[in-house]
């Protein structure tokens, strides 16, 4: 005789599969760690590129500089 399911909670009959469950909620807590990590590494990059502009910047000026100094001394001779 097979048992007849009248009413109630799915739950009350189908069997819970915990490992599986809990694989599923390991696999979606590492996705977010994933995702979170490639944002964050995302950001580091932008800023390392903006500093990389600013340094840049700085040498040129600091180049420029040495430059005017050397054509306002040839000029002065």
């Amino acid at each position: 005789m097979s048992a007849i399911k009248t009413g109630g909670s799915r739950f009350l009959y189908d069997p819970f599969d915990a490992a599986n469950a809990r694989i599923e909620a390991n696999e979606r807590v590492l996705q977010e760690r994933w995702d979170a990590l490639t944002f964050r590494l995302e950001q580091i990059e932008t800023a390392l590129e903006r500093l990389e502009r600013r340094l840049w910047l700085a040498v040129m000026g600091v180049a420029g500089a040495v430059l005017a100094q050397g054509v306002n001394y040839l000029i002065s001779l």
